[in-house]
C-alpha cells in the first residue's frame, strides 16, 4: 500500500514539474518576443544586400503593376533587392500563406494589403516581433504592428468621387455601386461616397454589388443591376476594373443615358473617357506608392522612424482633363462634359 501511495506520489510529483517547466519554457518565449520589438531596426551588413517582398492583392493587375514599377524604383535606387508576388486571382487566403512564406523565408522587410483580418494581422504582428517592418500599401491593417500605411486616404477618395457624381447626375435620381472585395479600402470609399449621397435625400442608392476584382464580373454586375433597376442614372465602380466592365454592359444593353463613373486608369479608360462610355474616373497614384513603401524601409534601416500614415493624392480623369492635357483648353462643368 505505502508503495502504491509513493508512486503515485512520484507521479504528480512529476507532473507538477512538467506543467512548472512547460509554464517556464512559455515565459522565456514571450520574453524573447518582447525584448525582439525593443531591438533597433536591422540594418543589412555591408555583404549583404536588403531583401524586400511586396506582396500584391492580384498579381498581373495593371494597378498592382505600378506599384510594383516605383517600389522596384526605388529598390533599385537604394541598393535593395525586391522580390514580387501575388496570387493569380484574388483569394485573400493565397496572399495570407505569400505572407507566412515570406516571413519564414526572412526578408528584411515587407510592403503588403491590409486585409482586415484576425490572420492576416497576427503574421503582421509576428514578423514585427521578429523584428522584420512591415508596411501597408493600398490597403491599411488597422490595430496590427504595421509600421505605417501608405496609400489613398480612402474615405476621402470617397467623398471626393460622391462630390463629383453629384454635381454630375444631379440631386436627385438612383444610383447603383460596385465595390471590389469587403477589403478595408473598398469599404472606405463606399463609406466616404454615401457620407456626401446622404446629404441629398432625393438622391439614393439602389443596389451596391461586388465585382471581385474582375472586368467580367463587373460587366455581368453591372448588367443584372441595370436589369433590376432600369431607372438608374448612373453607375459607380469603386475599383480598377470597375468603369470598363460597367461601360461594356452599357453598351450591351444600350444604356445610352447611363453616366458610368471608375476608379483608376487600367487598360483603355483614358479612350472610354474620351468617347463619353465612361464620365469621369478617380486616379490614384500606385507608382507613387511603390517608390514611397521602399523609401520608408530605407529609412528605418537607417534609423528613422517613419511617421504612421502617408496619404498619396488622386485627380479626377475625364474628358476635360484630357483636353487640358492635349491643348490647355479651359476646363468646362462635369455635366457639359458627357451628354
Amino acid at each position: 500500500m505505502k508503495i502504491r501511495l509513493w508512486n503515485v506520489g512520484l507521479i504528480l510529483l512529476t507532473l507538477l514539474f512538467a506543467g512548472l517547466f512547460a509554464l517556464f519554457a512559455s515565459a522565456v518565449q514571450h520574453t524573447r518576443e518582447l525584448t525582439s520589438q525593443l531591438k533597433p531596426p536591422r540594418e543589412a551588413s555591408a555583404d549583404k544586400t536588403a531583401r524586400i517582398a511586396l506582396i500584391a492583392q492580384v498579381q498581373n493587375n495593371p494597378f498592382w503593376r505600378s506599384v510594383e514599377e516605383g517600389a522596384a524604383s526605388a529598390s533599385e535606387r537604394f541598393g535593395m533587392d525586391l522580390e514580387y508576388m501575388g496570387p493569380v486571382r484574388i483569394d485573400p487566403a493565397e496572399q495570407t500563406r505569400l505572407l507566412e512564406k515570406a516571413i519564414a523565408e526572412r526578408f528584411d522587410a515587407l510592403l503588403v494589403q491590409g486585409q482586415s483580418n484576425a490572420a492576416n494581422a497576427r503574421l503582421i504582428d509576428q514578423a514585427a516581433a521578429r523584428g522584420i517592418p512591415v508596411i501597408t500599401v493600398d490597403a491599411d491593417e488597422p490595430g496590427s504592428a504595421r509600421l505605417a500605411y501608405v496609400g489613398t486616404d480612402n474615405r476621402a477618395a470617397g467623398q471626393r468621387l460622391g462630390e463629383y457624381v453629384v454635381r454630375s447626375v444631379g440631386e436627385s435620381g438612383k444610383i447603383g455601386v460596385l465595390i471590389g472585395s469587403e477589403a478595408n479600402n473598398q469599404q472606405l470609399r463606399l463609406a466616404g461616397f454615401r457620407s456626401v449621397v446622404e446629404r441629398y435625400p432625393g438622391l439614393t442608392i439602389e443596389d451596391v454589388r461586388s465585382s471581385n476584382i474582375s472586368r467580367l464580373q463587373a460587366e455581368e454586375q453591372a448588367e443584372d443591376m441595370l436589369r433590376s433597376h432600369p431607372e438608374l442614372k448612373a453607375i459607380i465602380g469603386l475599383s480598377a476594373l470597375d468603369g470598363l466592365g460597367i461601360a461594356e454592359a452599357a453598351k450591351h444593353l444600350k444604356a445610352d443615358g447611363l453616366l458610368v463613373f471608375g476608379f483608376d486608369d487600367p487598360g483603355s479608360t483614358r479612350q472610354e473617357i474620351g468617347s463619353c462610355q465612361i464620365a469621369a474616373a478617380l486616379v490614384q497614384q500606385p507608382n507613387r506608392m511603390g517608390e514611397e513603401a521602399v523609401t520608408l524601409v530605407h529609412d528605418y534601416m537607417q534609423g528613422r522612424k517613419p511617421t504612421e500614415f502617408h496619404y498619396t493624392g488622386t485627380t479626377v480623369l475625364d474628358r476635360a482633363s484630357l483636353a487640358d492635357a492635349q491643348d490647355g483648353t479651359q476646363a468646362v462643368a462635369p455635366t457639359e462634359r458627357c451628354r
